[in-house]
């Protein structure tokens, strides 16, 4: 059997929605293809594992639904028995085409700010069509900035520039890795992404599994893979190099300067720079690049112990290896017109400092590739639209940072981050001492009420929400879940506005607008989603938009 790997060349017949139980063995799922084809074991020539995912629905009974690629001696002959059904068809082409080549005679060369996921696939994708893009990052690369990381997790160091949000492999690198996406994808930009991260040793299972992840120590290493190869096809990199001015000249992007002095010329730069480059959004706001404010949500992380979540999701197969720790999506409508739903789930993970600005506390969630952490953790988050805080294109920042230093206080000054446990958040009144939840957060959590940690009807939501959500997930209201404040960043507060034909700013001629941070993704996958699509498009300009299909 060849796993996770399918084209047109290889398999002819796509089977989907076979359904097998938890614990079967290789040789049932081969005589389920024979069965479900009416076919002879001879028949059967190879298969292969396209898609895997478990179906929970009936606790007692948890079974595995498989798409498969299969070849067959006779292909034709059984899809005309087929042909009026659904669930079996010709496998189509998932392989990517790249749009264009660069010409030999290439006069510029594209920029790309930032180098998270988006920033990777776009420098990526342009480097593989021969485009030799110049990437600049204002953090250091991936080894050094994880040591800056602990720094402020272990020693309460923050460093401004080096941190959770800053550096190579963005956001993405310190969070649970998650490789999926509800974003549309005709095109299956997702697997050209999952392949290329195969390519960069990330586990083959990825190409398959329904929710693949990878965590982020291996993360490191793919990150520092994908940035040679870059290198090898001509891509150049510049790290500690913060961009602090767009050179513009009527209406057009003519390269940018760093805060070293040095100018780079540029007629096509690509803007990857995630959700909180908050003095980049200040600087293309004062520069005149068109943008406005956009939707978020803010809130808490909240702990359970995993085996919790777990025997609430799985019943009696809860613990079994090839389901791993369990995770969960909720979503509460409350009385106050206000949605609370659960945000980056982190089975097994732990709940990170994320702050990237001085006396200001941010948390998020991180997983390890092994997701064998004892707690589970989520953000528990409400939604706030642009009414919320009116007026200035950029006034969603201030309304974060306003509860983040807020948070900074609560905790004590000192990047503690503020905490309740879930029964004394109920009943509003403060915790003193921790339960059977003992929180991950590092550098520690100081235990205090929350009440004023959110605005009103904010913690009015999340008070309402929780009950309901315990009816959901048998525990999850229990006493001792332990809430840490606050999570903010949860999505770009801004949206720059870009052309839906060639992918560039509204106003900005050669702005290419891209990813978490100019509001048009969220989640690893959508943001490399985000990347190709960019560079496809920077692509097309820079060669007068004649396209032609060459694959990979």
């Amino acid at each position: 059997m060849r796993w996770g790997k399918s084209s047109r060349t290889s398999f002819m017949l796509r089977i989907t929605d076979l359904q097998l139980p938890l614990d079967h063995t290789e040789a049932e799922l081969q005589e389920a293809i024979l069965q479900r084809l009416a076919i002879p074991a001879s028949a059967l020539i190879s298969h292969a594992i396209f898609k895997r995912s478990s179906d929970a629905r009936k606790k007692s009974a948890i079974s595995f639904i498989y798409t498969l690629d299969v070849e067959l001696a006779d292909e034709a002959e059984v899809l005309q028995r087929f042909k009026h059904d659904r669930h079996i068809g010709p496998t189509p082409d998932t392989s990517y085409h790249f749009v264009t080549q660069a010409p030999s005679s290439l006069a510029s060369r594209p920029i790309i700010i930032g180098f998270g996921p988006c920033g990777i696939f776009a420098a990526l994708i342009l480097a593989q069509m021969g485009f030799r893009p110049i990437i600049l990052e204002r953090g250091k690369v991936v080894r050094e900035r994880t040591k800056d990381t602990w720094g402020l997790w272990r020693k309460r160091e923050l460093q401004p520039e080096s941190n959770v949000q800053f550096g190579e492999g963005g956001a993405g690198t310190f969070s649970d890795g998650k490789l999926y996406s509800q974003v549309k994808d005709p095109r299956h930009y997702s697997r050209k992404v999952l392949t290329e991260f195969v390519k960069a040793d990330a586990p083959p299972e990825i190409l398959y599994i329904n929710k693949p992840h990878i965590g982020t120590f291996r993360l490191v290493k793919m990150v520092e893979q994908m940035r040679a190869t870059i290198e090898e096809l001509g891509g150049e990199f510049r790290f500690e190099s913060k961009v602090e001015r767009l050179e513009l000249k009527d209406g057009k992007v003519r390269g940018v300067m760093l805060a070293s002095g040095e100018h780079i010329a540029a007629d096509h730069v690509v803007l990857a720079i995630g959700h909180s480059a908050r003095d980049t959004f200040q600087m293309l706001y004062d520069s005149g690049v068109y943008m406005e404010a956009k939707p978020f949500s803010l809130g808490f992380r909240i702990e359970h112990p995993q085996s919790i979540i777990d025997r609430a999701r799985f019943g009696p197969a809860a613990g079994h290896p090839l389901l791993g720790a369990a995770d969960y999506k909720l979503v509460h409508h409350c009385a106050n017109g206000r949605s609370v739903y659960s945000f980056c789930m982190c089975p097994g993970g732990t709940v990170v400092a994320a702050t990237s600005e001085p006396n200001r506390v941010v948390t998020n969630g991180m997983s390890q590739y092994s997701r064998n952490e004892r707690n589970a953790n989520s953000g528990i988050v409400v939604g706030i639209t642009p009414a919320d805080f009116p007026g200035h294109p950029l006034a969603g920042i201030e309304f974060q940072r306003r509860w983040e230093s807020r948070a900074f206080e609560l905790g004590g000054g000192n990047y503690d981050a503020p905490g309740q446990l879930v029964g004394d958040f109920l009943a509003n009144r403060p915790s003193s001492e921790f339960g059977a939840v003992q929180p991950s957060y590092k550098p520690g959590v100081h235990l205090c009420n929350l009440d004023t940690a959110l605005p009103d009807y904010a913690i009015a939501a999340i008070r309402e929400a929780l009950p309901f959500f315990d009816k959901q997930i048998k525990g999850f209201a229990m006493r001792d879940a332990v809430l840490t404040g606050v999570e903010t960043r949860t999505s770009s507060p801004v949206r720059i506005k870009r052309k839906d034909d060639d992918l560039q700013s509204i106003n900005t001629a050669g702005l290419y607008p891209a990813g978490e941070g100019a509001g048009y993704a969220g989640g690893i996958m959508s943001a490399a989603i985000d990347g190709i699509r960019v560079a496809e498009a920077v692509a097309l300009s820079m060669t007068g938009g004649a396209a032609q299909a060459l694959t990979v």
